[in-house]
């Protein structure tokens, strides 16, 4: 995830963690099904402790943003539309499986592509 945390700003760390990731979602660069970092992971990245991602990982379960599933880790949970929500997860899982395959993000793009003409 790209996450900046600025200590000088007046927005405490947690906060400004949180508010990140409910862009990221809200912008599709995060979206439906996207694994998420382990709370000790992300810390160590962005450089805050582990109780201050806590906190906001807690907050962001709460606000429905984000789902725990036990051992398998967080991931961005379902948004309000179940089109776009299913149509999320459908991609994450596809471009993982293609991606578990050696394909490239190029590749995977136009098949994609070629699919989606082909419906047409």
């Amino acid at each position: 995830m790209d996450i900046d945390i600025d200590p000088d700003s007046s927005t405490a760390p947690f906060d400004q963690l949180r508010l990140q990731i409910i862009e990221q979602v809200r912008s599709g660069q995060l979206i439906a099904g996207t694994k998420i970092p382990t709370v000790r992971a992300l810390a160590v990245e962005v450089g805050l402790a582990p109780n201050t991602v806590a906190k906001a990982y807690r907050e962001l379960g709460e606000q429905g943003v984000i789902e725990t599933r036990g051992k398998q880790g967080t991931f961005i949970a379902s948004g309000g539309d179940p089109i776009r929500a299913g149509a999320e997860k459908g991609a994450t899982g596809y471009g993982q499986e293609l991606g578990k395959l050696g394909g490239s993000d190029e590749e995977i793009l136009g098949f994609v592509q070629s699919a989606l003409r082909g419906a047409e």
